[in-house]
C-alpha cells in the first residue's frame, strides 16, 4: 500500500546512487547478493539477541533491495537477475522471522511458523498471479521496472520491512504482531484469489490494480 508513496520520493536519490555505483562496474546482481547477506548478518544478530544490529542490518539489507533495481535501470535488465532478487527477497522474508524462533523458540515458535505459513501462501498466489499477468499479457510500471507483474495493495515490502523494523524494536511483542501480520497475509492472499477469476484480460500501465491485492 505504501510502496507507491515511498518510491516517489526515494527512487530519484536510488537512481542517482545506482547510476554511481553503475559507473563503478558494479553490478546489480552484485548488490542484490550483497543485500542478501547483510540479511544473515541481520539474522545472526536477531538470533543472538543483537536486536539493535538486527535493526540496522535489516534496514541496510532493504536499502540494497531497492539499490540493485536502480543499478538495473542504469545498465541493463536482465531475466536471470530479476530471477536472482526475487528469490533472494522472499529467502530474506523467511530468514528473518525464522531468526527469531531460534532466538526464543517457546515464546516466538508459534506465531513465527503462522507468520512463514502466511508468507508461504501470499508468495506463492503472488508468482502464481505472475504468471497468469503474462499470460494475460498485463504490465505496468506503478512499482517501476520489475521483471514480474507486482500488484499493489494492503501490505507490500514496506509494510513488512516496518514490521520486521518493529520486531527488533520490541522483541518482546514479537508474537502479537506476528499474528497480526500474518492474518494481513492470509487476507492479501485470499483477496487476490477472489479477484483473479474475473481479471480483466489487459490493463493499462498507469492503471493500477485494485487495492486488495499485495506482494510482498
Amino acid at each position: 500500500m505504501l510502496d507507491g508513496h515511498f518510491r516517489k520520493r526515494l527512487d530519484p536519490w536510488l537512481d542517482h546512487a545506482g547510476q554511481v555505483l553503475a559507473r563503478r562496474s558494479i553490478g546489480a546482481n552484485t548488490v542484490t547478493i550483497t543485500g542478501f547477506v547483510i540479511g544473515l548478518a541481520a539474522a545472526l544478530a536477531i538470533v543472538l539477541d543483537a536486536f539493535a544490529w538486527g535493526f540496522i542490518l535489516v534496514g541496510v539489507s532493504r536499502i540494497c533491495d531497492g539499490l540493485d533495481g536502480a543499478v538495473m535501470r542504469a545498465t541493463k535488465k536482465t531475466d536471470f537477475g530479476g530471477f536472482l532478487d526475487i528469490v533472494l527477497d522472499f529467502a530474506f522474508y523467511g530468514l528473518i522471522p525464522f531468526a527469531f524462533i531460534l532466538a526464543d523458540p517457546y515464546e516466538n515458535g508459534l506465531a513465527g511458523g503462522l507468520l512463514l505459513l502466511s508468507f508461504y501462501v501470499n508468495g506463492a498466489s503472488f508468482l502464481a498471479f505472475s504468471v497468469m499477468a503474462e499470460k494475460r499479457g498485463l504490465s505496468t510500471d506503478i512499482r517501476g521496472a520489475k521483471s514480474l507483474y507486482f500488484t499493489t495493495g494492503l501490505a507490500e515490502a514496506t509494510e513488512t520491512i516496518a514490521v520486521f523494523l518493529a520486531f527488533c524494536l520490541f522483541p518482546y511483542w514479537f508474537s502479537e504482531i506476528a499474528v497480526c501480520f500474518a492474518l494481513v497475509c492470509f487476507y492479501t492472499a485470499l483477496s487476490r484469489i477472489v479477484l483473479a477469476p474475473s481479471r480483466p484480460k489487459r490493463r493499462h500501465k498507469k492503471c493500477p490494480p485494485p487495492l486488495l491485492e499485495t506482494g510482498i
